[in-house]
C-alpha cells in the first residue's frame, strides 16, 4: 500500500463516485456489452472520466493522493435523526443495479482506493478527508457537481465537474447561492430540498434564502429575529417551521470528523497493475479504452509492447482463389499437413438463416486465402461499378463444396476456427459434417475464463499484438452498409484471410498451453466435444404454435386497452398511457401524489420502482399503469417477438448458445433468449405453452432437481446434508429440522420457506441484509440464521474459508472437474474483494454443475442412437433439457434421458450422493416443465 505525507505541496482527489454512476447512467447513451448484454453503460463513462483525469493530470497539477468514494448503504446517521430524509428516493434503475459493483472493481484496477462506510454518506468522508488535507496545508479538488459539496469549497478546495469539464470555485458558488461557500448550509436549512426531502421553511427558495442570510448573517439570527420580517408569508413560516429549519440545517451540514478507516496518508497516489487494469477493460470489452491504456503503459515502460507475430500480418500477400484448379492445390496442402484454419463468410448472423458467401483458409502464418462463392453480380441493382468493369469470377458453389467437402470431413485433417460452432452449422446446410475440429475461442476460454473476453478481436490484439480489420471496415457503416455478398473482391480477401491468418496464430498460442495450465480435460472432453452437439440442437430449433402466440398478443392487448381506459377513468381525462412525460404531470402536477422525483431535464421519474411504491400505498391509477406495462413487455418480448423470430425456411425458432461468455462455464442463449422466459406467472405460462411438438409427437423436459444443493454437500462433505439426499428427504425441511428443532412431520410452510431461502442463499454467499429482505424480516434476526446454519452445518464454513483462501493464494478456483475460474479482485480491497469472494464460494458449485448437464449433453446423442430412438434435443435451459420425440417413444426416451443425466458426473466425478432428474412428456413446454 502506497504512502506519503501530506504537506502544503500535496494535491487530493476525491471522486464522488456514487453521485458519479447516477449521473452517467443518465447522461450517458446507453451501453451493454456484446457478448451478454450486461448493461455497462455507467462502467464506461466512469473509467473513461478515471483515465482522463489521471492521464491529463501528469504535470504540476498532478494528484498525490487520491480515491473514490462511495455510499455504502442508503441508511445512515441522517435516517435516524429524520426518518422521511430521502425517503422520496426510488430505488436505482434495474440497468444500473449490476453496475454498481462494477464501479468499484473499476476503481481498484485503476489504483484508486474504493471507500465507503456504513452509517454515513459518500459527501461526509469526502468532507472528512478535505477538511484533513485543508487542514495540513494541502489542496483539494472534489470531482462532483453536487450542490452539497459546495459548502466545503474554500480557498484551497474546489470542485470539478468532468462532465461539463468545468471548475467550481467560490465565485461559482456565490453565483448558485448567492452566498459564499461558509453560507451554503443555512441557505439549504432555509430552502430545503425536495431530493432528499429536507423539509426547509415552505414557500421559501434559494434566491429568498440567500436574500434573507445575507441580511441576517446566519439561519440562527434569522430565526430569533424572524417577527421582524415584514412579508407576512415569510414571517410566519419562519416562525411556525423553526425547529424544521434547526432540524434541516442538521441534515445538510456534512460532518467533517467520520471516523475513516483509512488515514489520509494511505490515500497517495500509486500506478495501477498493468496486467489487472487492462484484464478488466478486457472484460467489460472496452476496446478503445482498452488500446488507450495500452499504449500509454507501453509508452511508460509499465508494460512490454504486446510481442508483434514473428511474421506479421502482411494482408496484401493473402491470395484470393478464384479457380478450381488453385482450390484443389490449397485443399491438396492442408490434407497433407494434417490442419488448416478455416472460416466462412455469409449474409446473416444466425447461422440457420444464414447464406454462405465465401470460405478463408490458412495453412500457416501469413498463408492464407479467400475463396469467393456467392459475392453478387455488378450488374445487380444499386452495385454497378463495385466491382469495376468485370463481373465478379468465382468457383460455382457446388465446385468448391465438391472439393472442400473430403478435406472438411477428413478425420485425420484438424479443422480450427473461432467459434467454430457457426461454421459448423454453415457448412451443415451445404451438407458437410465438419470433424474433427479446434475452436481457438474455447481454447481462451478454458485458459482465462475471467481475465477478459473472447472475441478474436480482443485475442488478437492482447496474445498477437495485432488489430484486425473490423466487419464496418469492409462493409461501411449507417445507409452506406453493404452485406458481405456486395465487398469488393480485394477488401474481401484481406478481411476474411485475415480472421483464418489469426486463428491460426491464436490457436498456435493457446494449443500448448492447455497440458501446462491442466486444463486439457476440460477442454477435450467439456468444450470442445459439445460444439457440434450445440450445433445440431440450434438447428433443429424448436416449434412454437404462431397462432397460439397470436391470440395471446390479441388478449393482452385487449387487456392492456382495457387498462388504458381503467387509467383514463382514473386519471380524469385521456392521456397516452405510454408516455411518462404525460403520466407524470397527471400522477405529481394534477393528483398531487407523493413521492414525486424529477430528472435533471425536469421531467417526473415515474419508472417500476416509483410506480410500485405507489402502488403498494393503494393508489390506483399506479397500480394500473405497472399492470399495464408488464403486459406490454410481455407482448413485446414475447408474443410478437417470438412470431418474428420463426424461421422462414423450417417454421421453428432457432437459439443461438453461447459457449465463451459465463465464467462459471454455463451457457447463455440469445436470439431469441429461450432461458429467461417467465415461467412463475400465469401469462408466463401461457407463452410456455406456444412451445409444441410437431404432430403425432410430444415434448420432454428432464430436469436435475436440487444439483447445486447436492454438489455443496459433495464438495464440502456435509453429512447431514448427504445423509438427506441418499434417503430421498425432503432437503429444505431437513434443514428447518436441523436448524430450529422442530418435527418434519406437520412442520409449518413458512419454516421450511424461510430454510429454503437459507439453502440455496448459502450458495450465492447471501448476507444478513440479502435474506432479511427475501424474507421480510429484520436483520438482525436474519443473521441468527445464517449464525445457526453454519453452526449446525460448520462443514459449510469450512468450504467456504478453504476456497476463499485457495482463490487469494492462486488467483482462481476450479469446479470438480478441473475447470479455472480466474477472479482478478479477489486480492483486492473493498467491495470488489467482497465480491470476489462470493464468486469463490458459488463459482466452483455454480461450475460443476454447468459441467454435470455439459457431460450429459455430450452423452445424449450416443445415447439416443444405441437406445434405437429418433427423439432430438432441442433446448438447455440451466438445470434442464428439452426434448422432441414421437409420442410412443416417450416413455423410453424419459429413461434414457434420466439414466444419462443421473450418471453424467461418473466416472471422472465420484459424487457422494445421487443426482435426481425428473422428467416428463407433454404436448407442449408448460405441461412437460
Amino acid at each position: 500500500m502506497a504512502t506519503a505525507p501530506v504537506t502544503k505541496d500535496s494535491h487530493l482527489y476525491l471522486v464522488d463516485a456514487s453521485a458519479y454512476i447516477f449521473r452517467a447512467f443518465h447522461a450517458l447513451p446507453p451501453l451493454t456489452r456484446a457478448s451478454d448484454g450486461l448493461p455497462i453503460g455507467a462502467v464506461s463513462g466512469f473509467c473513461n472520466m478515471l483515465f482522463k483525469l489521471l492521464e491529463e493530470l501528469k504535470g504540476p497539477d498532478r494528484p498525490t493522493h487520491f480515491a473514490c468514494i462511495f455510499d455504502a448503504s442508503s441508511h445512515t446517521f441522517r435516517n435516524e435523526m429524520y426518518d422521511q430524509y430521502k425517503a422520496n428516493r426510488s430505488e436505482p434503475p434495474e440497468e444500473l443495479r449490476p453496475q454498481f459493483p462494477l464501479v468499484r472493481r473499476a476503481s481498484i484496477a485503476f489504483a484508486a482506493h474504493a471507500l465507503e462506510l456504513e452509517g454515513y454518506e459518500a459527501d461526509d468522508l469526502i468532507a472528512t478527508y478535505s477538511r484533513q488535507a485543508e487542514a495540513k496545508g494541502a489542496r483539494v479538488t472534489i470531482v462532483s457537481s453536487d450542490k452539497d459539496l459546495m459548502q466545503l469549497v474554500s480557498e484551497r478546495v474546489v470542485m470539478l465537474d468532468t462532465m461539463k469539464n468545468k471548475t467550481l470555485g467560490i465565485e461559482e458558488v456565490f453565483e448558485k447561492f448567492g452566498v459564499g461557500p461558509e453560507r451554503v448550509v443555512d441557505v439549504q436549512s432555509l430552502a430545503g430540498d425536495s431530493v432528499d426531502n429536507v423539509p426547509g421553511a415552505p414557500g421559501i427558495g434559494i434566491k429568498t434564502a440567500a436574500q434573507l442570510i445575507n441580511e441576517y448573517g446566519d439561519v440562527e439570527t434569522l430565526l430569533e429575529r424572524a417577527g421582524e420580517i415584514k412579508q407576512p408569508k415569510r414571517r410566519e413560516s419562519l416562525i411556525e417551521n423553526a425547529e424544521q429549519v434547526r432540524l434541516s440545517k442538521q441534515l445538510v451540514l456534512l460532518k467533517d470528523d467520520v471516523p475513516v478507516e483509512l488515514p489520509l496518508e494511505e490515500l497517495a497516489v500509486a500506478d495501477p497493475d498493468p496486467e489487472v487494469l487492462i484484464a478488466f477493460l478486457e472484460e467489460m470489452e472496452f476496446r478503445t479504452i482498452t488500446r488507450r491504456v495500452r499504449e500509454m503503459m507501453e509508452m511508460e515502460g509499465a508494460i512490454e509492447a504486446a510481442p508483434p507475430a514473428e511474421d506479421p500480418i502482411d494482408r496484401s500477400q493473402y491470395e484470393t482463389v478464384r479457380d478450381f484448379e488453385r482450390l484443389e492445390e490449397w485443399v491438396a496442402r492442408a490434407m497433407a499437413q494434417g490442419y488448416v484454419a478455416v472460416d466462412t463468410e455469409t449474409d446473416n448472423l444466425d447461422s440457420v438463416a444464414a447464406n454462405l458467401v465465401g470460405v478463408s483458409l490458412a495453412l500457416a502464418p501469413g498463408e492464407a486465402c479467400y475463396i469467393p462463392l456467392a459475392h453478387v453480380d455488378p450488374n445487380a441493382a444499386g452495385d454497378g461499378d463495385m466491382f469495376g468493369a468485370d463481373p465478379p469470377r468465382q468457383i460455382r458453389m457446388k465446385d468448391a463444396m465438391r472439393a472442400l467437402k473430403p478435406m472438411l470431413e477428413d478425420p485425420s485433417v484438424l479443422k480450427i476456427g473461432q467459434n467454430i460452432k457457426y461454421d459448423d452449422s454453415v457448412f451443415a446446410s451445404q451438407g458437410i459434417r465438419v470433424a474433427p475440429i479446434d475452436d481457438t475461442m474455447l481454447l481462451s476460454y478454458v485458459l482465462n475464463a475471467g481475465k477478459h473476453n473472447h472475441g478474436m478481436d480482443t485475442l488478437s490484439e492482447r496474445y498477437l499484438g495485432h488489430s484486425p480489420l473490423s466487419y464496418k471496415d469492409v462493409t461501411g457503416t449507417g445507409k452506406q452498409q453493404v452485406s458481405f455478398d456486395r465487398v469488393a473482391l480485394d477488401k474481401a480477401t484481406e478481411y476474411a484471410a485475415e480472421d483464418a491468418d489469426v486463428t491460426l496464430r491464436l490457436w498456435q498460442t493457446f494449443k500448448p498451453k492447455l497440458h501446462t495450465e491442466q486444463v486439457t480435460t476440460v477442454y477435450e472432453t467439456l468444450e470442445r466435444p459439445l460444439v457440434p452437439v450445440l450445433a445440431q440442437m440450434e438447428r433443429e430449433g424448436i416449434k412454437v404454435d404462431r397462432d397460439q402466440l397470436s391470440r395471446l398478443s390479441a388478449d393482452f392487448s385487449q387487456r392492456m386497452a382495457a387498462l388504458e381506459a381503467e387509467a383514463e377513468e382514473q386519471a380524469g381525462r385521456a392521456f397516452n398511457i405510454g408516455s411518462p412525460k404525460q403520466l407524470g404531470e397527471i400522477l405529481f402536477d394534477e393528483m398531487n401524489l407523493p413521492g414525486g422525483k424529477k430528472t435533471k431535464t425536469g421531467a417526473w421519474v415515474t419508472d417500476a420502482d416509483v410506480l410500485e411504491g405507489l402502488a403498494a400505498e393503494g393508489h390506483a391509477l399506479p397500480r394500473t399503469i405497472v399492470d399495464w406495462r408488464t403486459l406490454s413487455k410481455l407482448r413485446s418480448t414475447y408474443t410478437e417477438a417470438l412470431q418474428a423470430a420463426i424461421n422462414k425456411k423450417t417454421g421453428r425458432v432457432h437459439t443461438s448458445y453461447a459457449m465463451a461468455v459465463a465464467q462459471t462455464g454455463r451457457l447463455s442463449s440469445s436470439d431469441p433468449n429461450l432461458q429467461n422466459i417467465p415461467v412463475r406467472t400465469e401469462e408466463g405460462r401461457k407463452i410456455r405453452q406456444a412451445f409444441i411438438a410437431d404432430e403425432g409427437n410430444v415434448l420432454v423436459s428432464a430436469d436435475y432437481s436440487q444439483i447445486e444443493l447436492r454438489i455443496l454437500a459433495h464438495m464440502a462433505d456435509i453429512p447431514a446434508l448427504k445423509e438427506a439426499f441418499l434417503k430421498g428427504l425432503d432437503i429444505h425441511a431437513m434443514t428447518a429440522s436441523e436448524m430450529f428443532g422442530v418435527p418434519i412431520e406437520g412442520m409449518d410452510p413458512m419454516v421450511r420457506r424461510q430454510a429454503k431461502a437459507i439453502n440455496f442463499g448459502i450458495i450465492y454467499g447471501i448476507s444478513g441484509f440479502g435474506l432479511a429482505r427475501q424474507l421480510g424480516i429484520p436483520q438482525s434476526e436474519a443473521s441468527e440464521y445464517i449464525k445457526t446454519y453454519f453452526k449446525r452445518f460448520p462443514g459449510i464454513r469450512a468450504y467456504m474459508d478453504e476456497t476463499k483462501d485457495f482463490a487469494k493464494e492462486t488467483g482462481y478456483v476450479k469446479t470438480a472437474f478441473g475447470r479455472k475460474i480466474h477472479l482478478e479482485a479477489i486480492k483486492s480491497k473493498g467491495p470488489a474483494k467482497a465480491f470476489a469472494e462470493r464468486q469463490a464460494i458459488n463459482a466452483p458449485i455454480q461450475g460443476s454443475a454447468a459441467d454435470v448437464i455439459k457431460r450429459a449433453m455430450i452423452r445424449m446423442p450416443e445415447a439416443l442412437a444405441k437406445a434405437g430412438l429418433t427423439a432430438r434435443m432441442l433446448l438447455q435451459v440451466h438445470d434442464e433439457l428439452v426434448f422432441e420425440c414421437p409420442e410412443s417413444e416417450a416413455e423410453a426416451l424419459i429413461k434414457v434421458a434420466q439414466d444419462t443425466m443421473q450418471g453424467a458426473a461418473m466416472p471422472a466425478l465420484n459424487l457422494s450422493v445421487p443426482l435426481v432428474v425428473d422428467a416428463r412428456a407433454a404436448k407442449n413446454w408448460a405441461e412437460a416443465h
